[in-house]
């Protein structure tokens, strides 16, 4: 399941389903409110919201949906139990999530939803001679982003060509180094694994799953095999260089990962199941292509080893854009440990808040509960989110500052502001 089905279409179909399986009632003058609501959704985002009698009618759904999903969070596509942070694999209750955020997506054009909103942040700017920010007014502010290339973040950042060559040259050098660059390839892999081997204890296993099972287990053993030459630090300089022999064993290329790469490809690229990390396997694919010819010795000495693990990297320099996803995974295991693309619910954006050289960055997540566990959970994921951008924005050296602030919203909470890492974090409520 995409994340397709946080976006107005998927709005579209949640509301012909309410009508059509009497989950809510009907509207007397269905066509005229259906109207409505995909005039709201339509790609160009017009201001209108949907009729407040949608609201009162939807809001018994999205109480039920909220306390089917009380110990669960939606955190970069997957789901998490909050309460020990285990990986929740059950469909139907994916589907509710989907639903749920859809339909708070849609409860923030709520008039209501909106006033608490601006009063909140009034609140907790009063003591600063300037004004609050404007935000999630427009439609288009409340969609979702999944955030998987520099450029995504310089786009909703409003960085011109020049910075983002600037972030590029900046940032590239320490995230392309040898030991990110295998972590992720060993990352993307055992994950894998454990997914293939998961399906397979669900489902008769395939032809593409048991071939990638074959292939996954060569290519660990093949980067583990690099693991241990490259680990062996303290005595690795002592080494002799191996006798010049052209057909050595031991001599491979990272060819041979690129095509294991492209075998798993075109075995598992059907498996729906297992398409995030297909897609993962192709924005890889992309810096093996330029490294294919650069060779991989256990029986090296040191200098050759440095030598060729610095020639990696050149080649990773020189040839990856900011529109490149393999740089972006490498970012996101660099500074979060994990290869997964970053979902934010609530796209929000730049706002002015009337101070000169200051801008804000607000972005927003939905909460199931009000549990303290589940808050904190939100409001981290936001704070990754908002750093990340916040480490572009000043490696692009923006002669204007930005501030920071993440919005939650729950089913029936009361308003909260809370301060972590120095930003601040609004907990508002979704009334009918």
């Amino acid at each position: 399941m995409t994340l397709k089905f946080l976006s107005c279409t998927y709005v579209q179909n949640l509301i012909l389903e309410s009508g059509s399986k009497g989950g809510v009632k009907t509207w007397r003058n269905g066509s005229a409110h259906l109207n409505a609501a995909l005039h709201y959704c339509s790609e160009a985002f017009h201001e209108q919201s949907l009729p407040l009698e949608w609201y009162r009618e939807n809001y018994p759904r999205l109480i039920k949906l909220s306390n089917l999903l009380k110990n669960v969070d939606l955190v970069d596509k997957q789901l998490i139990d909050i309460n020990d942070d285990s990986t929740v694999n059950d469909e139907r209750l994916l589907r509710r999530m989907y639903n749920f955020k859809a339909l708070s997506r849609a409860f923030l054009g709520n008039p209501s939803v909106q006033e608490e909103v601006i009063r909140n942040m009034k609140a907790a700017m009063a003591g600063r001679q300037c004004n609050p920010p404007v935000c999630f007014t427009k439609p288009i502010e409340r969609e979702p982003i999944t955030i998987d290339t520099f450029t995504k973040v310089c786009n909703l950042l409003n960085i011109s060509a020049q910075q983002r060559k600037t972030v590029r040259v900046t940032i590239s050098p320490q995230i392309t180094q040898h030991r990110i660059w295998t972590g992720v390839l060993v990352e993307i892999l055992q994950g894998l694994k454990t997914e293939i081997e998961l399906l397979d204890r669900h489902h008769s296993p395939s032809k593409g799953t048991f071939m990638g099972q074959q292939i996954v287990a060569t290519c660990l053993k093949f980067l583990g095999e690099t693991a241990c030459r490259q680990d062996e630090i303290t005595s690795s300089w002592m080494r002799p260089k191996a006798a010049n022999v052209p057909d050595s064993p031991s001599s491979r290329k990272w060819e041979e990962v690129l095509e294991m790469f492209r075998d798993l490809i075109n075995y598992l690229k059907h498996e729906e199941d297992l398409a995030f990390h297909v897609s993962k396997l192709e924005a890889m694919k992309e810096g093996l292509s330029q490294i294919k010819d650069v060779v991989i010795d256990r029986d090296i000495g040191y200098k050759e080893v440095q030598h060729r693990e610095s020639l990696v990297q050149k080649r990773l320099l020189k040839t990856l854009g900011h529109s490149s996803r393999c740089l972006f995974t490498l970012l996101r295991y660099y500074l979060h440990q994990t290869i997964r693309d970053m979902e934010v619910e609530v796209s929000g954006g730049l706002c002015e808040i009337g101070e000169k050289d200051r801008l804000c960055l607000c972005m927003g997540k939905f909460l199931t509960s009000v549990e303290e566990n589940m808050i904190w959970s939100g409001i981290k994921q936001l704070d990754r989110a908002l750093r990340l951008f916040k480490f572009v924005w000043d490696t692009a050296r923006v002669e204007r500052q930005l501030e920071l602030q993440g919005h939650l919203w729950c089913v029936g909470a009361e308003s909260r502001t809370i301060n972590y890492r120095g930003n601040l974090f609004f907990l508002h409520g979704i009334n009918p």
